[in-house]
């Protein structure tokens, strides 16, 4: 286990309080029905029911639900730039191995596709279409891809790959990319069995350490 004692997790940075409570609601509320309904099919007037608020007042804060769904983005990753800046702090890590560090961040990642999922699936369907949407995605993946990498180059003695940098990033591609197609298309795509999210979490860990030519834990 890595040395610090705390866990990797979500981090919602502070708001406005009360300046921002409608507009959280909105979003909680908007985000929930997500888990039951594709956006296409998530209403305005449902949305607003949920928050406890009235049409009128989602309308005087969004000109449409594609304005709803850039805010819902913006939070999103406001909240991971937030977290990948934590969970990838070259301190929380001192004295961890290549293999500690892959295997928490991995299993990290794991449980967020698992807990926002339903909102990643929106997002990221519109980001197929969406040129402003991807460019923010991409963003955010080249901070953690650049998080990793610094935290795998300083243990660069563990691996056997000869391109180090181009590995972490690769093995960094392989996992979202899994993430990707298990979020969009499910298990059953290729007729695999379903994984437990331990299961998805470990054999994502043996391939990337496996990529970057270090023992397994």
């Amino acid at each position: 286990m890595p040395p610090s004692e705390q866990q990797l997790a979500w981090v919602r940075p502070p708001q406005q309080a009360r300046s921002q409570a409608t507009l959280t609601r909105i979003l909680d509320a908007a985000e929930a029905l997500l888990a039951e309904k594709s956006w296409e099919d998530s209403a305005v007037q449902e949305i607003a029911r949920r928050a406890g608020s009235s049409v009128g007042a989602f309308y005087a804060r969004f000109h449409d639900k594609n304005g709803l769904l850039r805010a819902l983005q913006e939070r999103f990753l406001e909240e991971a730039f937030a977290t990948a800046d934590a969970a990838l702090d070259p301190e929380r890590w001192e004295g961890a191995s290549v293999a500690e560090i892959v295997s928490e961040v991995v299993a990290f990642l794991v449980q967020i596709h698992r807990e926002r999922g339903a909102l990643l699936r929106a997002l990221q369907l519109r980001a197929a279409t969406d040129h402003d949407f991807r460019a923010r995605f991409v963003h955010l993946t080249r901070r953690i891809a650049a998080g990793l990498r610094s935290l795998v180059l300083a243990r660069r003695a563990e691996l056997t790959h000869p391109q180090p940098a181009l590995a972490a990033e690769f093995s960094l591609r392989i996992v979202l990319a899994v993430l990707l197609q298990r979020l969009l298309l499910g298990d059953e795509v290729l007729g695999a069995r379903v994984l437990s999210e331990r299961q998805l979490s470990a054999e994502l860990t043996r391939a990337c350490l496996a990529h970057l030519g270090v023992s397994s834990p």
